[in-house]
């Protein structure tokens, strides 16, 4: 739903004051679609509109909007309000906003809960920084193997309503996890049927502790909506949903592309980054690839005698090793991503390696020949056609396979390097791997002119 279409009408109510209209004109409206509109909205009016929705529509709106909005909101709300919100909202969502906040607002705000939530609350918070603990949520329907799928359903009825999710329910004896089951199976079964029938005891679990990348992972590879989280001793502690996996997993390819864009990876939106903070977070990569380009430039004074005797060559420079840069970039992206998606692992390297090599000598052909062509023609045109120009000629051909071939292997082998040394592969940028293939096909490309040219033009 397009909000902003109908926010001038909710401003001119929330102007007259008219309550009624707002929550009868939001009746039907989910809440994310609640959320976007509050955002479009000033502060006072925000605060209006959100205080006319019902108690469980304005939990669930408040866990859509964005961060800046809900701080907004709880400085607005009256704090019996904020109260109501917090202890009404499901615990992973409102453990990913605590989050955001010092640590002194949340406490005074856990302050506001209810010992119950409380008790939730400072429980989930109590898991290390980015692990699984934090993305559980402890709503979840237990049943027992020896009931009857009669009284799962029962139980299902009576305490249903509370789960964060009744896609799988979960098996338990004495607190331990011995299997889950898929709510399919038992709407499909006989009702005097034993839930013992329908299990294989073959639950995948996630540890509290792992990673939330673990997470990501499993959560892929299983194709699930819900995972169960235990402890060490297999004691079922919550289980995590799509839902949350998918915000860390979105967070992960963000982080990823600044990366390899050539930027340290910014930890709020764009539009929410101070300016420092840009400035800060590409200044150091560009000084990086600035010394980079000394480097080349470096390398360019060891040839100029080269330059002097034969202009051509210098023109043609920037057609030639920027393919190296490209064809490294490539390289680098698709292998980033498979070690990402865990398609690829380091003892894959050296099929790896191999696999790029030929990728790469068959690239640099392709373009070596259009290259070739380029100059034999051009000569042909101008009538300088001759040994000379094919010689030139075969200087591109040769560089070209050279180079867009060491790019592609340049690009594959550095995210391993980063991966195997602990780093972030996705730090091997696009950038780097131009700059270092600019250096290295500038070596090259006069290398090749020097013996081939010999004699001839210079």
């Amino acid at each position: 739903m397009y909000a902003h279409l109908i926010t001038p009408e909710i401003e001119e109510l929330v102007r007259a004051r008219d309550f009624v209209t707002i929550r009868e004109v939001l009746a039907d409206w989910a809440p994310v679609d609640v959320a976007e509109l509050i955002a479009d909205l000033q502060n006072e009016a925000r605060a209006i509109v959100f205080a006319s929705l019902p108690k469980d529509v304005a939990s669930e709106t408040f866990s859509y909007c964005d961060f800046d909005t809900q701080q907004d909101l709880l400085h607005e709300l009256a704090r019996e309000k904020v109260a109501e919100i917090l202890n009404d909202m499901n615990p992973d969502d409102r453990t990913q906003f605590f989050e955001e906040l010092p640590a002194n607002v949340v406490q005074e705000l856990i302050n506001t809960l209810s010992p119950e939530e409380r008790s939730v609350a400072l429980a989930l918070l109590n898991w290390p920084e980015n692990s699984v603990g934090r993305l559980m949520t402890p709503d979840y329907v237990i049943v027992k193997k020896h009931w009857t799928v009669q009284q799962a359903l029962e139980h299902i009825r009576q305490y249903g309503k509370d789960s964060e999710t009744l896609n799988y329910l979960y098996v338990t004896e004495h607190g331990t996890l011995v299997d889950d089951i898929h709510i399919r199976e038992l709407l499909l079964s006989d009702p005097a049927a034993l839930v013992s029938t329908m299990m294989d005891y073959k639950a995948e679990s996630l540890h509290a502790t792992d990673d939330q990348d673990t997470a990501v992972a499993m959560f892929r590879r299983l194709d699930r909506f819900a995972l169960p989280v235990v402890d060490a001793d297999r004691k079922l502690l919550g289980i995590v949903t799509i839902d949350d996996v998918l915000d860390v997993a979105e967070e992960q390819a963000t982080e990823e592309m600044q990366r390899f864009g050539g930027s340290a990876a910014l930890h709020e939106p764009y539009m929410e980054a101070t300016i420092r903070d840009l400035f800060r977070k590409r200044a150091i990569w560009l000084v990086v690839l600035f010394l980079g380009g000394i480097v080349t430039a470096t390398a360019l004074t060891y040839f100029e005698r080269i330059i002097d005797s034969a202009v051509i060559l210098a023109i043609l420079l920037p057609m030639i090793i920027s393919n190296g840069g490209n064809s490294g970039s490539q390289a680098a992206t698709l292998i980033v991503r498979a070690l990402a998606l865990g398609e690829v692992t380091l003892s894959d390297w050296w099929t790896i390696v191999r696999r790029e090599f030929i990728v790469g000598l068959m690239l640099g052909f392709m373009l070596g020949v259009l290259g070739f062509a380029r100059i034999v023609i051009w000569a042909a045109l101008d009538g300088t056609f001759g040994i000379v120009s094919i010689l030139l000629g075969f200087v591109v051909f040769l560089s070209l396979v050279a180079i867009v071939t060491a790019g592609a292997v340049t690009g594959s082998v550095l995210p391993l390097v980063m991966k195997w040394l602990g780093f972030d592969p996705a730090a091997s940028s696009a950038p780097f791997i131009a700059t270092f293939s600019d250096v290295v096909g500038t070596i090259i490309y006069f290398t090749i002119a020097t013996m081939l040219l010999a004699g001839v033009l210079l």
